[in-house]
C-alpha cells in the first residue's frame, strides 16, 4: 500500500515566477505524470466521489433558494435565465433532476411568496456546502501527505468561510461560463453590448474560477501554503480540466441516446452525480499538480511512498516557524 509523500514546507514565500522556473526545469510531461501518481496515492478518486456526493446535496437546495429569491423579487426573467443555464449545464437526462428541483422551488415559492423556499433552500445549501468544503480539506491534506485534519471546530469554521467565499466565486464562474448565453438572450441588450458580453464572459468566468480554486488551494490544506501566484498554476490546471471534462460530458450526452435508456428514472440523479464527480476530480487533480510542483521545488520529487515510510504528517506552519526560531 502506498500513500502520497509529504510535501516539505519551504521557509521562503514561493511565488509565480519561481513556479514557472520549476515547471520549466522539471518538464511538463513528467510533472503531469507524477501529479497523477500523487493523486492516486492519496486515494483521490475516493475523495472525489465523496466530494461529488456533498456537491449534489448542495446544488439541489441551492436551486430552490435561487428560485425562491426570484419569486420573492418578482423576477420571472431571472427564473428563465436559471432554467436556460440548467439546460446548458446539464443537457438531456442530466438536467431532469435539476429541472424537477426548479419546479419544486417554483411551486414552494408560489405558495409561500418565495421567502420560505429562499430560507429553507439557503440553509440546506449552506450546511451541505460547508460539509463539501470540509471534504475538500480532507482530500487536500492527503494529497500533501498530511495525515490529520484540523480540530473539529476549526475545520468546520474554515469550511463555512470557504463555502461563503470560494463557493460563491465558483458559482459566479459557472453562471458566466455556462449561463452567459441565457443572460444575453434575456437582457435585451443592443447588438454591440451582446458582442462585448459574448467575448468578455469567457475571461471573466475563467478569472472567477481561478480565484475560487486558488482560495481553496490556499486555505484547505492544514499547512502553510505558497503565495497565490504560485497556487494559480494548479488552479489553472484545475479550471482547464473542468472545462475539458464538461465538454466531453456534453459530447457524450449529445452523441448517444443510451444514457436515459440505461438508467431510466434515475438518469437525472446519475447525471448530476457524474457532473459533480468530474468537477471534484478536476479540482483535486489541479491540487495534486500544485503539490507536486512544490515537492519538486523542495527537492523531494517522489510523489508516493510506502505506507509508514516517510508519510508522516507535515507539521503545521506555526510548528515549523517555532522550530526555525529555536534554530536561530
Amino acid at each position: 500500500m502506498t500513500t502520497a509523500a509529504a510535501v516539505p514546507q519551504t521557509r521562503d514565500e514561493l511565488e509565480g515566477d519561481e513556479a514557472l522556473e520549476t515547471l520549466r526545469r522539471s518538464g511538463r510531461r513528467r510533472l503531469a505524470r507524477d501529479s497523477f501518481v500523487r493523486f492516486r496515492a492519496a486515494d483521490g478518486f475516493s475523495h472525489s466521489r465523496a466530494l461529488a456526493f456533498q456537491l449534489t446535496l448542495t446544488i439541489l437546495p441551492g436551486l430552490i433558494a435561487v428560485v425562491g429569491l426570484a419569486t420573492a423579487l418578482d423576477q420571472d426573467t431571472f427564473r428563465r435565465v436559471v432554467q436556460d443555464t440548467i439546460n446548458a449545464l446539464a443537457p438531456g437526462a442530466v438536467g431532469d433532476i435539476l429541472t424537477d428541483a426548479l419546479r419544486q422551488g417554483s411551486s414552494s415559492a408560489a405558495r409561500e411568496s418565495g421567502e420560505t423556499a429562499l430560507f429553507a433552500g439557503f440553509v440546506a445549501a449552506l450546511v451541505s456546502g460547508t460539509a463539501a468544503m470540509a471534504q475538500v480539506e480532507r482530500g487536500a491534506n492527503r494529497i500533501y501527505g498530511v495525515e490529520s485534519d484540523r480540530p473539529l471546530l476549526r475545520k468546520y469554521l474554515a469550511a463555512l468561510l470557504l463555502a461563503m467565499s470560494a463557493g460563491l466565486l465558483g458559482l459566479v464562474s459557472v453562471v458566466l461560463l455556462v449561463g452567459g448565453a441565457a443572460i444575453r438572450n434575456a437582457s435585451g441588450w443592443s447588438e454591440g453590448l451582446n458582442t462585448m458580453w459574448a467575448i468578455a464572459r469567457w475571461p471573466l468566468g475563467l478569472a472567477f474560477a481561478i480565484a475560487s480554486v486558488s482560495l481553496l488551494f490556499e486555505h484547505s490544506p492544514r499547512r502553510r501554503q505558497p503565495e497565490a501566484s504560485w497556487l494559480a498554476f494548479g488552479a489553472l490546471v484545475a479550471s482547464g480540466l473542468w472545462l475539458a471534462f464538461m465538454a466531453l460530458l456534453a459530447l457524450y450526452l449529445n452523441a448517444t441516446d443510451q444514457f436515459g435508456a440505461t438508467y431510466g428514472p434515475l438518469a437525472g440523479t446519475i447525471g448530476v452525480l457524474l457532473w459533480s464527480f468530474l468537477t471534484s476530480a478536476a479540482l483535486l487533480l489541479g491540487l495534486s499538480f500544485a503539490a507536486q510542483l512544490e515537492a519538486v521545488r523542495a527537492g523531494h520529487p517522489e510523489p508516493r511512498t510506502a505506507d509508514g515510510e516517510g508519510s508522516q504528517a507535515v507539521a503545521p506552519a506555526w510548528s515549523s516557524e517555532a522550530s526555525a526560531a529555536r534554530d536561530r
